[in-house]
């Protein structure tokens, strides 16, 4: 298994970090196209097009994921 410690570089990216993060956490949280997406930021006066979210979902989508499934805690055998 592959420890990603190293932090994201959005160095080369247009768009602030909290846009890409909320543009991959909208696909991946909600069963919405990336066209979709592209009509919601676009409504929030983002111009970003839907072949640029699917590239930050591919770049980013796995370690935003790993990276919240990381910060989880432990199953119990407590339900409640």
């Amino acid at each position: 298994m592959m420890v990603d410690m190293q932090p994201l570089s959005y160095v080369r990216h247009r768009f602030p970090p909290e846009v890409i993060q909320h543009a991959v956490w909208l696909y991946l949280r909600f069963t919405l196209s990336y066209r979709d997406v592209e009509d919601l930021l676009a409504e929030r006066g983002l111009d970003v097009s839907y072949e640029t979210v699917r590239r930050w979902v591919a770049k980013f989508g796995a370690v935003y994921a790993r990276r919240l499934r990381r910060g989880r805690g432990r199953p119990t055998a407590r339900w409640h």
